[in-house]
């Protein structure tokens, strides 16, 4: 563990990502705190005013403080990306991991699942799903995991063809151990690598849907300021208030990068054929 730290530490794409999200890991738990202002609390008094000292990236349309949404909307953004990217990873590891390691027509079954629920756009199935559900960053944590397991499983999949046949395997099967126990404490434990590089990338994805979502007025419901709703308010005054559309967008994008770069970073550290990088 200690030389995988060091060697993502010593990447240079996992190193930029690391540089950009630490910082915002550090805003979204110590939001209160750095906040200068309430992120709910109407102030007619400065409806759509320009960034300044008191209001670093100006006020919306109801005069709220702009910088301290968006920071707190950093909350909202990390929570959906980990909590609908870890029940996406739970299902993608135990259904890939049973159809690996069953094979036949267990394996048939899931994998044939898993070609029809990527068959679906998977953000238009979420939206339909989200259009019938009350609209609540709940719902939209689960939509988003139960929607986007499918390339988890596959790889899970793989890893467990190439795993069940090695020794250590035959010799758990021949000490009398049963399946699930083989599954959980001997298979699974050492497929789980590529799936760190997923986790990572699907975070992003996970932040971008959500970020969608409340756009379209469908995600996180207005009082609670998340970066989508944010925008909401930029595209009817873009010409008045350019500062709605550009902070809460620059935070999507960083973020997005971000976690992009350490996946990216990820990828190389665990690739064994990729060892100089």
């Amino acid at each position: 563990m200690k030389d995988i730290l060091k060697r993502t530490v010593r990447h240079h794409l996992a190193l930029v990502g690391l540089i950009i999200l630490v910082p915002m890991f550090f805003c979204a738990v110590f939001a209160p705190v750095i906040s200068p202002h309430d992120p709910i609390e109407p102030d007619i008094k400065n409806v759509l005013s320009a960034p300044s000292f008191s209001h670093p990236f100006g006020t919306d349309t109801l005069g709220r403080d702009v910088f301290s949404r968006v920071l707190y909307g950093t909350r909202i953004s990390l929570l959906v990306g980990f909590v609908s990217v870890g029940i996406a990873i739970l299902i993608g590891l135990i259904l890939g991991a049973i159809s690996g390691y069953f094979g036949g027509m267990v394996d048939e079954v899931i994998m044939r699942f898993v070609d029809l629920m990527m068959c679906f756009p998977t953000f238009f199935l979420i939206l339909a799903v989200i259009a019938i559900l009350e609209p609540s960053i709940w719902n939209i944590m689960i939509v988003i995991g139960l929607t986007s397991w499918m390339g988890t499983a596959r790889l899970v999949r793989a890893e467990i063809l190439s795993i069940k046949s090695k020794e250590y395997v035959m010799a758990a099967k021949a000490q009398g151990f049963n399946s699930l126990r083989i599954i959980f404490r001997h298979v699974l434990p050492n497929a789980v690598t590529p799936v760190y590089v997923v986790a990572t990338l699907g975070i992003g994805g996970a932040i971008l849907t959500e970020s969608a979502l409340s756009f379209l007025g469908i995600g996180v419901q207005p009082p609670t300021p998340s970066w989508g709703n944010i925008l909401t308010q930029a595209k009817d005054n873009i010409e008045v208030a350019w500062w709605l559309s550009l902070y809460p967008g620059l935070a999507i994008f960083v973020t997005v990068m971000g976690y992009n770069l350490l996946g990216e970073g990820l990828r190389d550290v665990f690739d064994p054929r990729r060892k100089g990088a």
